[in-house]
C-alpha cells in the first residue's frame, strides 16, 4: 500500500480486489486494512467471482470513487489477470498486485515474493522427499526473495509519473 501511495500521491481511497472463493481472503483483508489504516487510506474489499464479474466490479470501483486498487492472491484472479489489467486501464485505475507475472497486463506495479524462486525451492523439497526424506523432518521456509516490478507503460497510459525513488529501487522496470 505504501508503494502504491508513493506512486499515486493523491491516493486516499483504494478498492481491495479479492477472489470470492479464496479460502484465506479474510486474513488477507485484515492485513490490508491495517496497512491502509496506518497510511490514512480508506480501503474497502470487493470480490470477483468469475470472468463476467470483472467489468462490473471495476465499474463499481470507479463509481465508488477509488483512486486505485490492490489485487490480492487467488487462482481465479491470476487466471483473469489480462482481463483485470485491461479493465483497470480502461477505467484509469492504477493498481498494485502481489504476483510479478501479472504486472505486464496493465498493473502499475507489484511487490511480493519471487514466485520462480519459490517454485525452485519447492522442486528442491520434492527432490529431497523423492530421495527418502520425511516431509515432517524438512524445515518450514518463508519466502526470502521479494521483488518490486514497475510498469512504466501502464503508468504513462494512466497519466502517472513514477517517482525516481521507485524506479531506482525496482528489481525490474517494464516499458523503459
Amino acid at each position: 500500500m505504501a508503494l502504491l501511495k508513493e506512486a499515486v500521491p493523491k491516493l486516499s481511497r483504494v478498492a481491495l480486489v479479492v477472489d470470492a472463493d479464496y479460502p484465506f481472503k479474510a486474513r488477507i483483508i485484515t492485513s490490508y486494512e491495517k496497512a491502509a489504516r496506518d497510511l490514512g487510506i480508506s480501503l474497502w474489499p470487493t470480490e470477483i467471482s468469475g470472468p463476467d464479474n470483472v467489468e462490473p466490479v471495476f465499474a463499481k470501483i470507479v463509481t465508488d470513487r477509488a483512486d486505485g486498487f490492490a489485487l490480492t492472491l487467488g487462482p481465479l484472479l491470476f487466471n483473469l489477470r489480462a482481463r483485470i489489467g485491461a479493465s483497470a486501464l480502461a477505467h484509469h485505475l492504477p493498481g498494485i498486485c502481489f504476483v510479478g507475472e501479472e504486472v505486464p497486463y496493465g498493473f502499475v506495479m507489484s511487490y511480493g515474493q519471487d514466485f520462480p524462486d519459490y517454485f525452485r525451492r519447492a522442486a528442491i523439497y520434492t527432490d529431497e522427499i523423492l530421495k527418502g526424506a520425511k516431509p515432517a523432518d524438512l524445515p518450514v521456509e518463508q519466502p526470502t526473495k521479494f521483488k518490486l516490478i514497475l510498469n512504466l507503460k501502464a503508468a504513462k497510459a494512466l497519466g502517472l509519473t513514477m517517482p525516481q525513488t521507485l524506479i531506482v529501487s525496482a528489481d525490474e522496470v517494464i516499458g523503459v
